[in-house]
């Protein structure tokens, strides 16, 4: 691994590389933090599939599209005079600082929860309204769901056990069933968001990240059904052309792999 220093100069040369590019290159000089958004976007959620991929190359990769994305914005800021890179190093710096006094300062805690309560509390004393207030509008709701039901747990509302979630998860599921025989769709509507909710609640009380069990699903199914396809196409056939237990003998086969 490289030193300190190397690690300095080469975060320099990146910032040399971004003044270069911001006034010689017609394409970076174009670009405002709007037309940037949503590459950023993109490129996060790159970086999340190579981390459930476990392919720490790619994961190597694609926190430079990131970093450079966090640069970038930081050059349009310094062009405008409202801040620079120094700025947004210096206020994450002094963020950590101020939401971890069992680092540096007097205070004492016992565990994990402890610090995630702290770290709510300091954030209302720093004139938050609601502990609400920093889960991003824009989330995918079941990401959304996740970080809503971790914030207000930072600060108590939560259940005790994962025996009472459970029992909750299957309330909201018996709820559901009923608005389903009874034909009301915007209440079955209603009633499966609880039970998404309640599941997402669960999956935490498990230590379960949803969002990535659920992606992990999506690229399995994606897997097999790929498997699938191609066997198909080696019969020289198309999937319509199929019986759908033609196609399950290679979905069990898929499953084997």
């Amino acid at each position: 691994m490289h030193t300190r220093k190397e690690q300095l100069q080469a975060f320099d040369r990146l910032l040399t590389i971004m003044d270069e590019l911001r006034e010689q290159c017609p394409w970076d000089r174009k670009q405002t933090m709007q037309t940037l958004r949503h590459l950023t976007i993109e490129e996060t959620y790159e970086l999340g599939d190579a981390i459930l991929d476990n392919d720490l190359e790619e994961v190597k990769k694609e926190l430079g599209d990131v970093l450079l994305h966090i640069v970038f914005y930081a050059k349009i800021g310094s062009e405008t005079n409202d801040f620079d890179m120094a700025d947004v190093c210096n206020d994450i710096c002094e963020k950590l600082i101020h939401r971890h006094p069992h680092i540096y300062g007097d205070v004492t805690v016992n565990d994990e929860e402890d610090v995630k309560r702290n770290w709510e509390t300091i954030k209302l004393k720093e004139g938050k309204k609601s502990v609400l207030e920093g889960v991003p509008k824009g989330l995918p709701a079941l990401v959304k769901a996740n970080r809503i039901q971790d914030k207000v747990a930072g600060v108590g509302f939560d259940w005790e056990a994962p025996e009472q979630v459970f029992e909750k998860l299957q309330e909201e599921l018996h709820e559901f069933m009923v608005e389903v025989k009874a034909g009301d769709q915007d209440k079955m509507e209603s009633e499966f968001g609880d039970v998404l909710f309640s599941m997402v609640n669960y999956a935490r009380f498990l230590e379960l990240n949803p969002e990535n069990a659920l992606e992990r699903t999506n690229k399995k199914f994606i897997r097999r059904f790929q498997y699938v396809e191609s066997k198909a196409k080696g019969l020289g056939k198309t999937l319509n052309e199929m019986t759908l237990a033609e196609m399950d003998v290679f979905w069990e086969e898929a499953k084997r792999i």
